[in-house]
């Protein structure tokens, strides 16, 4: 089947729940997307084969011209076919057509390839201040 990616996809709390903790390793959570997203977000984008969520990544914003790639996840099964750089690139997409001319991310090291090399980010100086 095929898989479709939608910017500003509709959100089904439980199904992004559910891909968030098999993705990222924890139980499955209770939040509120729908209302987190649409309060924080520039967009976001759900990849979908038929009705099942396969895949999410949320863009953040700073208001003007830089957003922020967050929560990039992709379902097990689905890994390693491509869908995670077809998640940024739509989330790069929207973000441009939203007037955005910057799209940041940070990520954990072993994740460099997939943003460096899959997705076409460049390397740039960074500071984090853990809270």
């Amino acid at each position: 089947m095929t898989i479709t990616y939608e910017w500003r996809g509709d959100i089904d709390n439980s199904a992004l729940n559910e891909l968030h903790a098999e993705g990222f390793g924890y139980p499955v959570g209770q939040t509120d997307w729908l209302s987190r997203l649409h309060r924080h977000s520039l967009g976001w984008v759900c990849a979908r084969e038929g009705d099942r969520l396969v895949g999410f990544v949320n863009v953040a914003w700073d208001g003007g011209v830089h957003a922020f790639v967050l929560d990039t996840v992709v379902a097990q099964r689905d890994r390693s076919h491509g869908v995670g750089a077809a998640l940024v690139k739509a989330a790069a997409e929207g973000s441009r057509a939203a007037g955005c001319e910057w799209l940041h991310v940070d990520f954990e090291e072993h994740l460099r390839s997939f943003y460096f090399e899959a997705c076409g980010f460049k390397e740039t100086a960074a500071g984090l201040i853990a809270l």
